[in-house]
């Protein structure tokens, strides 16, 4: 048999892998977000599941080919691949939907294990294993080009899912599909096993191409499982931080988060292919400069929070720091017959990373800092690298010492400017009050990240004011005026500062919706738009969607929708079964008011759509007035009564909406923002 053929099955073995392990993490996460809700507790737990099953896999991998004779290592895994077929296809079950009263963790994790746990695992383990078989099998002689080959696929998965698959397949169809991919895999896994049954070696001698150095024929100590594991963790840290910065703090930008994964990527990618890719005399004097430069952008707003200017130097760091990680990292690579337990190592870092980043950091610290300490991290550990060249250690000592001193006055000017700083797993929170000079007069504002939620005059003439996107001229305004209620009840999902609450009257119910308890919290300390109210105010803590499927009819005179002025779009709160869910607590003259105020997406078309196709009325309010208290916004206005929407001045203020050609209705099973980009 021609060795080309062994090294396509094997190639090709590991590519349907990977590409497999990073298409079905988005696919079976969109399946179950419906049924949960968006809270970040859904993703958290989902991500929690993939980095142990992944682990795990390693482990799997680890002891099977140190422990297991060539013929068990096949038997035992074709018999598990078999197995896993009994998964297929991978589309979650009824019975898992919860019903509102038990806890959703283990609701969760069971749901995944049963969803696609054994195929998840069987996909986990293919990468370390299918290598140790090609380097006893003699096909080839650089195992490691395999890894990279793994993260091409990672990447192609990557970018593919919400540009062509999201945009094109329903749910259903991606699942069927994905089932399809998977089978092949388990087929061309199988044929690889029996391949190396065939051909096995001995355990063999480093060898390398001419564009590999040789790997180092010595047994690992601790030493060597601490340096495989601490470059790892430094990079998964930085990707996992810079990606909170530049989508949080710099701009909200849908896809924005696929820039840093992508070059994350890129960089296994280029590193593991062959060493011609790293270069110390470029990525090392380079890194030094881009992260004193990234960790003084921390407490400098020109640099660190400018879009034009923070987005592609925080983009070009993390590529030079991770292509320094991972270059450094490959030079460490072992003899392939301990090439199980190199990769199983460097799976902890890149765990370890992302546990303290997005586990760990949103319970201790009250803003982004820790990209900071990954700076400072990343230079002491460069240090530590580099401890037998003096100058070079001794440089990254220095750095070390800098990108703390910048973290401290990132703090100091944290605390010096805010009144009051939140984190959790939805990011940071945090109020400050400055002067309107316009109207001479204080303003406290409300910021998530870089997104205002709300503001309000202090002064006594203006503090009962709406302000922002919530004006009397806004559709909001108009919906609230013109619904024929003496006494309205009103319900609001996303509360922010609880501006809305300005509208209510003697014997309204306002019923306010909100996912994170901390803008409960600052909505009710920190402004008082809820307490002035002469309104009976409630609060409901959760997912809004699901607490409307759980309540009662509500008989609510308006409804307003704002929760998508950002880039993490909650796609389940505007398809046609959330129309469902809202129509069902509306009174029959109500109306439903969608705030779609987004620099970047143009949702409009998206609520029409949803709307015609139940056989209600729509009209768009574009609010544009020269008010310092108020913004321009965008707002639908959804009715089952045409008349209500025919009143004055809801008709004059009402435009056309720009349709977008092709776009079809919005549903659980299919739905992208890709396609309303502006």
């Amino acid at each position: 048999m021609s060795i080309i053929v062994p090294k396509l099955v094997f190639a090709g073995t590991i590519f349907a892998s990977a590409f497999s392990l990073f298409l079905v993490q988005p696919l079976i996460a969109k399946q179950i977000l419906p049924w949960f809700g968006g809270t970040a507790a859904v993703w958290a737990i989902c991500m929690v599941f993939f980095q142990v099953i992944l682990l795990a896999g390693y482990a799997y991998s680890d002891w099977l080919s140190r422990h297991m004779e060539p013929r068990r290592q096949v038997v035992i895994h074709i018999l598990l691949l078999s197995s896993s077929l009994l998964f297929l296809p991978i589309v979650a079950k009824a019975h898992w939907k919860p019903t509102g009263a038990e806890d959703p963790t283990l609701l969760i994790l069971g749901l995944l294990l049963a969803t696609i746990g054994l195929p998840y695992f069987l996909l986990s383990t293919t990468g370390p294993l299918v290598q140790s078989w090609v380097a006893r099998a003699g096909v080839g002689t650089h195992v490691y080009r395999y890894f990279s080959l793994s993260n091409m696929a990672s990447l192609i998965a990557l970018i593919s899912y919400p540009f062509l698959i999201e945009t094109r397949t329903a749910l259903l169809g991606q699942a069927y599909g994905w089932s399809i991919i998977y089978a092949v895999f388990t087929l061309l896994c199988a044929a690889s096993g029996v391949y190396f049954l065939r051909h096995v070696q001995a355990l063999p001698a480093p060898t390398h191409e001419k564009m590999h150095a040789p790997e180092g024929d010595w047994d690992p100590v601790w030493r060597d499982y601490l340096f495989w594991l601490l470059p790892a963790a430094a990079a998964s840290w930085l990707l996992l931080a810079i990606t909170n910065h530049i989508t949080q703090n710099v701009a909200s930008i849908p896809f924005l988060w696929l820039l840093p994964l992508t070059l994350y990527l890129l960089t296994f990618v280029l590193c593991f292919e062959s060493d011609r890719w790293y270069r110390r005399v470029f990525f090392v004097p380079a890194g030094a400069i881009l992260l004193v430069v990234c960790a003084y952008g921390l407490q400098d707003s020109d640099i660190g929070i400018s879009v034009k200017v923070a987005i592609p130097l925080y983009s070009a760091g993390l590529f030079v720091f991770c292509m320094f990680l991972h270059g450094e990292l490959a030079r460490l690579r072992p003899a392939t017959r301990h090439l199980t337990r190199f990769y199983l190592m460097v799976s902890l870092g890149g765990a370890f990373g992302g546990i303290v980043v997005g586990l760990i950091a949103p319970r201790v610290f009250p803003a982004y800092y820790e990209l900071g300490i990954g700076f400072a991290f990343t230079a002491a550990l460069a240090g530590v690298m580099f401890r037998r060249n003096r100058p070079v250690m001794l440089i990254a000592v220095v750095l070390a010492v800098a990108c703390s001193y910048f973290l401290y006055e990132q703090i100091s000017d944290d605390l010096s400017n805010a009144r009051r700083m939140e984190r959790s797993f939805y990011g940071t929170l945090y109020t400050m009050d400055s002067v309107d000079k316009e109207l001479d007069d204080q303003v406290r504002e409300l910021y998530h990240g870089s997104i205002k939620h709300g503001e309000q005059y202090l002064s006594e003439a203006r503090r009962r004011e709406p302000t922002a996107y919530y004006g009397r001229s806004a559709g909001v305004g108009l919906a609230i005026a013109n619904t024929p209620a003496e006494h309205k009840k009103v319900g609001v999902i996303g509360l922010g500062a609880g501006t809305l609450a300005t509208y209510g009257q003697p014997g309204d119910v306002y019923h306010m919706y909100e996912i994170n308890p901390q803008v409960i919290d600052l909505a009710q300390s920190e402004f008082t738009f809820m307490a002035d109210s002469p309104a009976i105010i409630d609060t409901v803590l959760g997912d809004a969607r699901l607490s409307m499927e759980h309540e009662p009819p509500q008989s609510f005179d308006v409804l307003a929708v704002d929760a998508f002025s950002g880039d993490s779009v909650p796609v389940h709160l505007i398809t046609a079964e959330a129309m469902d869910v809202y129509l069902r607590h509306m009174k029959p003259d109500g109306i439903i008011a969608f705030h779609v105020t987004n620099r970047f997406l143009w949702l409009p078309p998206v609520v029409e759509n949803i709307a015609k196709a139940n056989g209600l009325h729509v009209v768009l309010i574009h609010d544009e007035n020269d008010n310092p208290l108020l913004r321009n916004t965008d707002w639908i206005l959804v009715a089952r009564n045409p008349a209500v929407l025919a009143q004055e001045p809801i008709r004059s203020r009402s435009m056309p909406i720009r349709p977008i050609p092709g776009l079809g209705v919005w549903t659980d099973d299919f739905n992208n923002l890709f396609d309303v980009l502006k």
